[in-house]
């Protein structure tokens, strides 16, 4: 055994010359001094980061295809995610139907005090508080007399939308101006026959209907909580989700509905659930 070990370690250390020679002239061209330990230590070092690598690339870059578990814990990403957009967009759509829904029942007129008081909360009025609202009516009716619109465009902040940009939806005369006071929450357009209305701005169709009032009616949900409405219309080209962009035609102007006297567009601009006038910020 121990005779072994010498001949082992006299064969690991043993010093050879490797050298490179010209096969012409037997010129020497390069000369390597090595032994066989020097040898085994740098394949094992080689082995060893070479495994090292394969180990880093294995589960790293390679994960995917030498992992079985990486297919379902990616998986399992995808549907937690799923779920979380899907349940944001279920709100999304509830809220959105629910503000679809009160919005046709407002224009065509069918919301009652029960269902504007269903969801608030029930609170009983002392004598002090009976007081104060009767001042505050008292004092809403006087402005109101006075022909004030606060009601309509008090708390709205105009130079914003005055920073916006608008396409005129029709180009006419206004025939009947912007009068909240009489009822009369828009403009009157009178254009020429056949005449393509076209979207103020980029936004979604919220309602596209007929009602007998107002005939063919469709409104546009744009950003910053603005809509714009365009009733009277003879024909209606876009319907209920659908995405426009600034300017594209969505309807035909007509004369449909009992409160109409002619061909015309009635045109309405409405900011934060109050209605604006629209010629402050398109021109006609």
């Amino acid at each position: 055994m121990a005779r072994f070990k010498k001949t082992l370690s006299n064969w690991l250390n043993a010093r050879h010359i490797f050298i490179i020679q010209n096969e012409e002239d037997f010129s020497e061209k390069a000369t390597y001094k090595f032994t066989y330990a020097r040898i085994v230590f740098f394949a094992f070092l080689t082995f060893l980061v070479v495994l090292t690598i394969s180990i880093y690339l294995v589960n790293t870059v390679m994960a995917q295809w030498f992992d079985p578990r990486y297919a379902e814990q990616e998986t399992r990403k995808d549907l937690v995610q799923m779920s979380i957009s899907l349940d944001s967009l279920t709100q999304e759509l509830e809220s959105r139907d629910r503000f679809i829904t009160s919005f046709k029942k407002i224009m065509k007129g069918d919301v009652s005090t029960d269902e504007v008081t269903a969801d608030q909360p029930v609170r009983q009025v002392s004598g002090t508080d009976t007081e104060q609202l009767e001042r505050t009516d008292s004092i809403f009716k006087a402005e109101f007399e006075q022909g004030s619109d606060f009601l309509l465009t008090g708390e709205i902040q105009n130079d914003e939308l005055r920073q916006l940009y608008f396409f005129s939806p029709i180009t006419g005369t206004i025939s009947e101006s912007f009068d909240p006071q009489g009822g009369h929450f828009g403009v009157d357009i009178v254009s020429k026959k056949d005449e393509p209305v076209r979207s103020i701005a980029d936004g979604t169709v919220i309602m596209a209907s007929w009602t007998q009032s107002e005939g063919n009616v469709i409104a546009v949900q744009h950003r910053d909580d603005l809509i714009s409405l365009y009733k009277h219309n003879a024909t209606l080209i876009k319907e209920v989700g659908d995405y426009i962009t600034a300017g594209e035609i969505v309807a035909i102007i007509g004369n449909t509905g009992e409160l109409t006297s002619g061909p015309h567009l009635h045109f309405e601009l409405w900011y934060n659930g109050s209605a604006v006038n629209p010629v402050e910020f398109i021109s006609f």
